[in-house]
């Protein structure tokens, strides 16, 4: 088309389509602009989206100046592979383009682990992960390192614990007749991890609690740990529960921080006797019984005022015959000798042998409380004498030596005394790992 029959708005297109699109002539710039309807945005985004074969394609068209004939309806379909018959560009074609590589492959490659460094989930996964807790003094110091020796700091006492349900530990217990010791722990409490570091793992505290105990620990929102906090009540953790396995009663509740003294020093009563044994010496029941009224009869009633009347009548016959009797020597009650009291005589102790330091089946650990509220803790042999007891305590009070004492063992529902004077072991006594009081005589 010549550009002298544009209208000077269509040359002024013509002229901002030359500046966008460097190095195209006018007539190329004209063909895009008449082919969408001389809207300068739509025919400069025809222009580059075509690129080279747009433009080849328009210079070897010929410009359409008038409409095209009819005999040739093809010649302005075909102008541009991208424009339709109504002049509008065919849509761009659908990519699609995968950022990453195969899924599988990218889980295999780049798999995240669980970090086994987070403590308290599932005691019996960690149960089976040991390596975990367990630290290696030898090795070097790494960053791994260091996380596996603070691991084992807050190691559960595996060792100790049972596996299984509530319900089965109660049944275990029962048949080896133990207490049931319970241990609800929490993650959200750091007192659930220093039981672990400082309590559980006390040499002296395992020692007790697998010898008299069935230890069982769990999490308080577990499914075990829900349906204990439901029987007993359990709203602050961690949680310790002495349960006799036999009746589900409650003995004796813990809650927080405890230190191992003064868990033994509590356990101490639940050590000398076991659930069947407690039960037995429990006093019985005593069961009910209905008065029976009895309505007396006029013949009981008048035998029973004869019988009053002889009796009467026999006591002033008794009391003329004591008053005639004259009094003799013979008639005068002895004065006997008051018989001399623990107190108006010292007693010898026999010497204290040093502590002994035999196997722990042979010994006997005793822990005495004075007083003056201090507490002693002493071993001896089983077959010793409990009259060591005086003579290690004689030493430790003032005025032990001259001022007589005894001791007195709390056990549940009752009490005991030990006097001087019995000559018997501490084996025989049964309080061997126990806790008993000194007492002033």
């Amino acid at each position: 088309m010549d550009a002298a029959a544009l209208s000077p708005e269509q040359q002024g297109l013509v002229s901002s389509f030359l500046e966008i699109a460097v190095g195209q002539n006018a007539d190329t710039a004209v063909h895009f602009l008449q082919l969408t309807n001389w809207i300068l945005e739509e025919a400069i985004q025809l222009f580059f989206v075509g690129g080279d074969g747009a433009v080849g394609a328009a210079a070897a068209a010929p410009a359409p100046s008038a409409p095209p004939a009819a005999e040739d309806p093809s010649s302005s379909v075909n102008v541009s592979q991208d424009v339709g018959e109504d002049g509008v560009r065919a849509p761009l074609p659908v990519k699609r383009e995968t950022l990453y590589g195969d899924a599988a492959l990218f889980n295999r490659d780049f798999r995240f682990q669980q970090s086994p460094l987070i403590a308290f989930r599932n005691f019996e996964e960690e149960s089976k992960r040991q390596p975990v807790w367990e630290s290696d003094k030898n090795a070097p110091s790494t960053a791994n390192g260091s996380r596996d020796n603070l691991a084992s700091l807050y190691r559960p006492p595996f060792d100790l614990m049972f596996n299984g349900t509530f319900d089965k530990a109660k049944v275990e217990a029962s048949h080896m007749d133990k207490w049931l010791l319970v241990n609800l722990q929490s993650t959200a409490e750091f007192n659930s991890h220093m039981l672990n570091r400082d309590t559980w793992s006390n040499e002296t505290v395992a020692q007790t609690i697998s010898t008299n105990f069935i230890f069982w620990q769990v999490y308080h929102d577990s499914t075990e740990g829900k349906k204990v906090c439901t029987y007993y009540n359990l709203v602050a953790f961690p949680s310790i529960l002495v349960i006799d396995p036999i009746t589900g009663q409650k003995m004796r509740a813990w809650n927080g921080m405890i230190t191992p003294e003064r868990l033994l020093e509590d356990l101490l009563p639940f050590l000398e006797k076991g659930p069947n044994e407690n039960h037995v010496t429990l006093p019985p029941k005593r069961a009910r019984q209905t008065p029976h009224v009895s309505v007396p009869s006029v013949a009981d009633t008048l035998r029973d005022e004869d019988e009053e009347v002889l009796r009467a009548i026999a006591a002033s016959l008794e009391e003329k015959k004591v008053a005639i009797r004259p009094s003799t020597a013979k008639d005068e009650p002895k004065v006997e000798k008051e018989p001399e009291t623990i107190l108006s005589k010292k007693l010898v102790y026999p010497p204290l042998p040093e502590e002994p330091k035999e196997k722990r089946e042979l010994l006997s650990r005793v822990g005495i409380r004075l007083p003056d509220g201090r507490r002693l803790q002493r071993h001896f042999l089983r077959a010793d004498s409990i009259k060591l007891l005086w003579s290690f305590c004689s030493s430790q009070l003032e005025g032990g030596e001259e001022r007589p004492f005894r001791f007195t063992q709390s056990i549940p529902g009752a009490s005991k005394t030990l006097e001087f004077d019995s000559d018997v072991t501490f084996e025989e006594s049964g309080i061997s790992n126990s806790m008993i009081s000194l007492t002033w005589i």
